[in-house]
């Protein structure tokens, strides 16, 4: 069978009903503020990136519960990206960049240092994933996206990748709206529906962790909606950090919020405290608006 002609099963789950809950309380409220945080599946030590002379972010200590959303906030230029893509090490595709610190990733087991000597990049960021802010697909099929990562970590059986593609599409609720078309470009997808194929793209190597470089800032409210339902899915088998600019995202779709401001971690909480009663005055300022 070849990539031109794979036939895929056409069972299709029910879809999730759309919660009625207050947006700025969904998923905060859903958890509650005393609840405790599961644990950890990556720990940040001291963490802090410099562009050359350019302070990214400076001495962030932070944990990332397994199994669930956390959101990065903060104003622009806060250091929240720079933050997220050094849990997988993207910021050493920038020149003159420099790291110290720890970061910590649960793996095979045990707690790993990513920039501890001879760690395998290739496997690093299949565990430790990426979504970016602009739907990227390749020129390439809507399935020959999906096993990309597969074939380049060596899995030839197409039955295998078949399996592998359903399953990712699945996950990414895209599959209902593609089983018919996945030999169609990519590119004949709408923006939110290649959004979701970059995500299951990211799933069909089966990561620990998924960093979301805000997913939904250039879609339109329909298909973020749609992603923001997906998250809720997706945590309970992945650990998800989302970069947002969007404190009513936050709060839809995170249990823990951390909160960046000239690259400082200034706090770190379950999602429903920080919206309702930080502990920092900076926090207080810019949830309730007053900067930002």
């Amino acid at each position: 069978m070849t990539t031109e002609t794979m036939s895929l099963p056409t069972m299709v789950p029910p879809a999730r009903e759309a919660t009625s809950a207050a947006p700025e309380t969904t998923r905060a409220a859903a958890r509650g503020e005393t609840d405790p945080e599961p644990q950890p599946a990556v720990r940040v030590r001291d963490l802090s990136v410099t562009y050359g002379t350019t302070l990214g972010i400076k001495g962030v200590d932070l944990d990332l519960p397994e199994r669930s959303v956390t959101a990065l906030i903060g104003p622009s230029g806060c250091g929240k990206s720079t933050f997220l893509r050094a849990l997988n090490r993207m910021n050493e595709l920038f020149p003159g960049v420099a790291t110290s610190g720890e970061v910590l990733v649960r793996w095979d087991g045990r707690f790993q240092d990513i920039y501890a000597p001879g760690v395998d990049l290739v496997e690093l960021r299949k565990r430790v994933g990426m979504v970016f802010q602009r739907p990227n697909p390749f020129p390439k099929s809507i399935v020959e996206n999906v096993i990309y990562g597969p074939r380049r970590h060596g899995v030839t059986d197409r039955a295998l990748l078949a399996e592998a593609a359903e399953e990712a599409l699945r996950q990414a609720a895209l599959w209902d709206e593609v089983k018919d078309k996945l030999n169609a470009p990519a590119a004949a997808l709408s923006g939110g529906q290649q959004q979701r194929l970059c995500i299951a793209r990211a799933l069909a190597v089966r990561p620990d962790v998924v960093l979301m470089d805000e997913p939904t800032a250039s879609l339109d409210p329909i298909s973020t909606g749609k992603i923001e339902d997906l998250l809720g899915k997706l945590s309970k088998d992945y650990t998800i950090v989302i970069v947002t600019h969007s404190l009513q995202q936050a709060a839809r779709v995170s249990e823990k919020t951390a909160f960046f401001l000239n690259g400082e971690l200034v706090e770190a909480a379950p999602t429903l405290q920080m919206m309702t009663n930080p502990r920092d005055r900076r926090t207080e300022n810019y949830v309730t608006g007053r900067f930002g």
